[in-house]
């Protein structure tokens, strides 16, 4: 196991343990980085409403790995995210589910979808998984942080 990587598992092991939760902390090596897990009976907690405490608490984790890991250096960010209980895979899936769904329903009636307002993680994803479709085209409008996806049929 690289370093780095024990280094962020222990940050996040102590963290979990500051705030009396018991869990445990697992990783993978994904296409985008790192993926730390956590497995925990008191995820609502970690999670919060519409995830908002799982992007804190990813946010803390990376400042902290990145102050200790790297003294601040840029080049030398470790790139990993955090889950708890799978809620941010579950979470891609059904956003990538519904662009599909949304690319089908541009197809058959010909007209544009809006979809509602996300964050740019997920406009990414949408515009991502979209491209697999050439009959399909999407384009971020709007100012943050209401910016949605339009969804087109190719000209």
């Amino acid at each position: 196991m690289k370093p780095q990587l024990e280094n962020i598992k222990k940050i996040i092991e102590t963290l979990l343990e500051k705030l009396s939760i018991k869990g445990e902390v697992e990783f993978m090596e994904t296409g985008d980085g790192t993926r730390f897990l956590i497995r925990t009976h008191e995820g609502s907690l970690l999670i919060g409403e519409n995830g908002q405490n799982l992007l804190a608490l990813n946010h803390i984790v990376k400042k902290i790995a990145d102050k200790g890991l790297s003294g601040g250096k840029e080049e030398e960010k470790t790139i990993f995210s955090l889950d708890v209980n799978d809620y941010q895979a579950k979470k891609i899936e059904d956003l990538k589910n519904l662009a599909r769904l949304n690319a089908q329903r541009v197809r058959y009636f010909k007209k544009e979808i809006i979809m509602r307002p996300m964050t740019s993680f997920e406009r990414r994803i949408v515009h991502a998984v979209l491209t697999e479709c050439p009959d399909i085209t999407t384009e971020s409008t709007g100012e943050e942080p209401n910016r949605k996806v339009v969804i087109k049929p190719y000209p």
